[in-house]
């Protein structure tokens, strides 16, 4: 089947779908295989449910059943990504291509897209990735979601291993993009920091091809680095003409400290001579200002007023165990569990240092996949926690446990410090020794589910 009979396909079903458990009917249905998976076993079953069509893989069960509404595929993950960026180059606003922000980074991509989906729906109707759907189907998702209404996409791509971006971009066709940051994470797949820069900047590379433009935090000196590597040499007469450049220091914007009247992130940023805009936000952590400028950029670029963006960002609440505070009968929570690195959990620990409360708790989870490093990684973690003004510190994940024990080793006291196995021991002990009138940070990657403390918070 070539690539335009599917698409014909495509338009006259209600919607596209890998999971038999979110069919309503009409849907086209793709039958994905992984690691602990095979679609192809439930695509007659997708039928049953009401799909329209399901795209199989070639020598399964399923194309041999003569079904006529099976459509079988040589690789049906690579034909998704076909379909989605034939897709994309097939939607058309007021006549032109639609306009397609690509967002990437180690730290922040998630709450940064948020951020732009709210600033730019001022004037847009945005299509943007939903939840961490960030990957090699779950771009080619978003994508497929996009309709004759969709003016802007705000498409959030992830990244592990190098070549992901380049993979991702392919398929998305960016006529924008940001990079939120940098940092030391996922350093098993990528190898070392360059890998990840390497990795990161595939964004950079491929809109430099196509002299589209970037969004560049100009405080950064990582990303100025690696657009100055790609884009200084490409016009010697206009270096940085593809380059839109933000920042907290670069626009005189002032992060005003928080308290416990305004325990979340405020920024004044200048407006006229001696004319501050307040931008409040619902965001804990100084660390979230770059995200916040990021969306103004991306806003400001786009016509969105200053003012209306702020209110916009304002109205803004995260979810998901992202940079949200909450409050229970005993204590109050700061829950950024969603994922840790080295970069986000340095940032979560010296803003956490900065508030002031006089009973301080930090929760850690340990930071996967960090490869040769982890040891010294999570070393520098607890020194940092140490060195935080905590009045208890608990630590989860057998990470965690290796870099004590070597402090331990070294004469490190660590007497403020409880190791557990992982988070269900933990929650079990907050059951029998409950915590009570504290600030609790609670922060680990995904893999260390440290949301699993919360109820006993």
């Amino acid at each position: 089947m070539t690539i335009f009979e599917l698409y014909a396909i495509y338009k006259s079903c209600t919607a596209v779908s890998t999971d038999t458990r979110t069919l309503k009917g009409g849907e086209l249905f793709f039958a994905l295989k992984g690691e602990n998976f095979d679609g192809n076993a439930y695509a007659l079953k997708a039928l049953e449910a009401g799909a329209a069509y399901a795209v199989v893989n070639n020598g399964s069960e399923a194309a041999a059943s003569g079904n006529p509404f099976i459509i079988a595929v040589d690789d049906t993950l690579k034909t998704l990504q076909e379909l989605a960026r034939w897709h994309r180059s097939m939607t058309l606003v007021d006549g032109k291509p639609i306009t397609v922000i690509a967002l990437t980074g180690t730290n922040g991509k998630t709450t940064t897209k948020e951020l732009i989906r709210e600033v730019l729906s001022v004037k847009y109707s945005v299509t943007a990735t939903e939840g961490n759907l960030n990957n090699s189907i779950g771009v080619p998702l978003t994508l497929l979601k996009i309709d004759s209404r969709t003016q802007i996409a705000v498409v959030e791509m992830g990244a592990s291993h190098p070549g992901d971006i380049k993979e991702l971009v392919d398929i998305a066709l960016p006529n924008f993009g940001l990079i939120t940051n940098v940092g030391k994470a996922h350093l098993l797949g990528f190898g070392s920091f360059d890998g990840v820069k390497n990795t990161k900047g595939e964004l950079y590379d491929y809109l430099r091809r196509t002299s589209d433009r970037v969004f560049l935090n100009a405080d950064n000196p990582h990303l100025c680095q690696m657009a100055a590597a790609r884009y200084l040499h490409s016009d010697p007469e206009r270096p940085y003409s593809l380059v839109i450049p933000y920042g907290v220091d670069y626009q005189g914007a002032k992060v005003l400290p928080s308290d416990s009247e305004h325990p979340y992130l405020r920024i004044a940023l200048p407006v006229a001579a001696d004319d501050y805009l307040m931008i409040d936000t619902n965001l804990i952590g100084s660390y979230n200002a770059d995200n916040v400028m990021a969306a103004l950029a991306v806003g400001n670029h786009f016509g969105v007023d200053y003012k209306d963006a702020a209110k916009a960002i304002a109205s803004y609440v995260p979810s998901n165990n992202r940079s949200q505070m909450t409050s229970t009968e005993k204590n109050t929570l700061i829950i950024d569990a969603y994922n840790a690195n080295p970069s986000s959990v340095e940032a979560a620990l010296r803003n956490f240092s900065q508030i002031i409360s006089g009973h301080k708790v930090a929760m850690l989870g340990d930071m996967l996949e960090l490869g040769e490093d982890s040891v010294s990684e999570h070393v520098k973690a607890v020194q940092l926690a140490l060195a935080s003004g905590l009045s208890k510190i608990f630590f989860v994940g057998e990470e965690f446990r290796k870099a004590m024990d070597k402090l331990t080793g070294e004469g490190t006291d660590l007497s403020s410090c409880t190791w557990f196995a992982d988070s269900s021991q933990l929650a079990a002990y907050l059951e029998m020794a409950p915590l009570a009138d504290a600030l609790v940070l609670i922060k680990g990657s995904r893999g260390t589910r440290m949301e699993k403390v919360i109820t006993n918070l």
